[in-house]
């Protein structure tokens, strides 16, 4: 089937978002949105956001104000609304009579018994259960006046006999419908409520929508609603029916494939542009040659319905880890700091904020958003090694919560007397100072999955209350003479003139050569005791971002660090 050239969109086009607030903002929604907002965009076109809120079983303020949440957090700005379709009933009722009255609809005075046993009776028969059209061999007066006397009765649209319906689909190309498949289907049921089908046609009628993206699951609407257009006499809209989103089992994604929801991936950890930038890619191709992280000027330069595939797209959890990575590598310390700060903030981990005045990390705008690189910044790509010690490891999947694993720390590491560094703490970084964080962020973001790294496997340098990773005290501090000598190092830290990162190596390094032993035995133990992992930068950065005060307490501590991680084992 041809794909049919979609026209050249009117000089400003106007797209809706219409979700419908019975649950949170999900993957596949997501994702229709920020189609809809990379089209507006691009077109310098109106993004309306309708909240179709008529399920009132269903419906609360409460999913409502997750939803905008969700699409804040994706920073995607809407021109026009939220416009919530319970506020709208006048104008979905005048529909339905102007249906009535045109002869394109009909009042049914079918019960709800009556239905179920035509239902039931066709099933046992093997026929389709529908509606069988009953009530529109009633002449339209005889109709009207035992509407008027008060009996109750819903009102049905009238399928044309005979025929198809078709449309022209800007991704699937022309779709057709034998009119013989359709059912007379309710537009007003007998309360005066209105159903999906009539109140999304008549709000779209009333907003002047050109363009319909949405996901191909409602092809199966489209033909229902092309009939109620022309019967309206309004233009049909263009639409623009998108792959289905599914799992690495190529089923529907689900609960089960993991977190469906946007705030969730938030809550691992995700950043947003990086689940932007991921989610644009999930059923839509760019130019060949074009670089995979994008940031919002070139989505929006380059977005087209063309390019949209008919083949259902595969959330890849691995590729999004991959493009979290990235822009957590090329985000500017400034920008993640606000967003780390939350992390701590469900950590239950408190950074003593002293003169450091961090960011209240407010939702941003689009305006705020990244270009064509997040920050500006140079990406580093994947097979590049950005730490020098180590081959990277998985990050933790989420944060628990951590118990002290050595509360004496916290006091030792203010005891050693030596020069330079801060007038409190001679040879201390200030750790509430915001050039400090940010240096320190600096140092660890390459080695970043999730923002949740922050607050777990690189809490140790925020905090002296983490947990250090059984596995690699087995490794590398197993060994007592390791341990040993790790304090007496720590010994030789205090009493240097000097504590750069130059000067931190070199007295490891002759410390090693004087006791006989490799100096890897001694950087990997160090470097277990200092941060609880045994992956982390350049053991002598983060002697230097510690502090010679917290690296001595710590190296001194060694021993209760073994037999703590011992004891937490067993």
């Amino acid at each position: 089937m041809a794909r049919i050239p979609v026209a050249d969109p009117v000089s400003s086009p106007r797209v809706r978002f219409a979700p419908s607030p019975t649950g949170y903002l999900h993957v596949g929604g997501a994702r229709t949105a920020l189609f809809n907002w990379l089209f507006a965009r691009h077109f310098q076109g109106t993004l309306v956001l309708r909240i179709e809120d008529t399920d009132l079983e269903r419906s609360t303020p409460e999913m409502v104000e997750r939803i905008l949440q969700g699409l804040r957090w994706l920073g995607l700005d809407w021109d026009e609304g939220p416009y919530y379709q319970t506020q709208r009933t006048a104008l979905y009722r005048a529909a339905g009579d102007k249906l009535v009255e045109s002869g394109a609809a009909y009042y049914c005075f079918c019960t709800k018994d009556e239905l179920e046993r035509r239902r039931a009776k066709a099933a046992e028969e093997g026929r389709p259960p529908r509606y069988e059209g009953v009530c529109r061999k009633i002449d339209p007066t005889e109709a009207s006046r035992r509407r008027s006397a008060g009996e109750a009765a819903a009102v049905r649209f009238a399928i044309p006999e005979g025929g198809s319906t078709s449309f022209d689909d800007a991704v699937f190309g022309k779709v057709e419908f034998s009119n013989s498949e359709l059912e007379d289907f309710v537009l007003l049921r007998s309360d005066g409520s209105p159903t999906y089908h009539l109140s999304v046609v008549a709000d779209d009628i009333d907003l002047r929508i050109s363009h319909i993206i949405r996901g191909a699951d409602h092809i199966s609407n489209t033909p229902k609603q092309v009939l109620l257009y022309r019967a309206l006499g309004a233009a049909v809209p263009v639409f623009a029916h998108v792959p289905l989103i599914l799992g690495a089992d190529k089923s529907r994604l689900s609960k089960r494939h993991g977190a469906t929801s946007v705030m969730a991936h938030r809550d691992e950890g995700i950043v947003p542009e990086a689940f932007r930038n991921f989610l644009a890619l999930l059923g839509w191709t760019p130019p060949e040659g074009t670089p995979e992280v994008l940031g919002d000027s070139e989505l929006i330069r380059l977005f087209n319905l063309d390019s949209i595939s008919r083949s259902n797209a595969v959330f890849d959890r691995a590729k999004l880890d991959w493009f979290n990575t990235e822009y957590i590598r090329a985000y500017p310390a400034e920008r993640l700091l606000p967003l780390i700060e939350e992390e701590w903030k469900k950590a239950g981990l408190q950074i003593a904020r002293g003169n450091y005045a961090g960011p209240a990390g407010p939702t941003r705008s689009s305006q705020d958003l990244p270009e064509t690189s997040p920050g500006g910044a140079e990406f580093v790509g994947p097979g590049r090694k950005s730490w020098v010690d180590d081959e990277p490891q998985p990050s933790p999947g989420g944060t628990k919560q951590l118990s002290p694993a050595l509360p004496a720390l916290g006091n030792r590491a203010n005891i050693i007397p030596s020069p330079g560094g801060t007038a409190q703490n001679p040879s201390q970084p200030e750790t509430n100072n915001r050039d400090w964080l940010l240096a320190t962020i600096d140092l660890l973001k390459p080695r970043a999955r999730s923002l949740k790294d922050f607050a777990g496997s690189f809490r140790a340098f925020f905090t002296d209350e983490f947990e250090a990773d059984p596995a690699a005290v087995e490794k590398f501090l197993k060994d007592d003479n390791v341990r040993r000598l790790l304090v007496e190092l720590g010994q030789r830290y205090a009493q240097a003139t000097d504590f750069s990162e130059a000067e931190a190596e070199k007295i490891l390094r002759d410390f090693a050569a004087e006791k006989g032993v490799k100096a890897g035995a001694l950087i990997n133990g160090a470097r277990v005791a200092l941060t609880g992992q045994g992956v982390a930068p350049s053991l002598f950065a983060v002697m230097t971002a510690l502090g010679r005060n917290r690296v001595v307490a710590r190296l001194e501590a060694v021993g209760e660090l073994a037999e703590h991680s011992a004891a937490t084992k067993h």
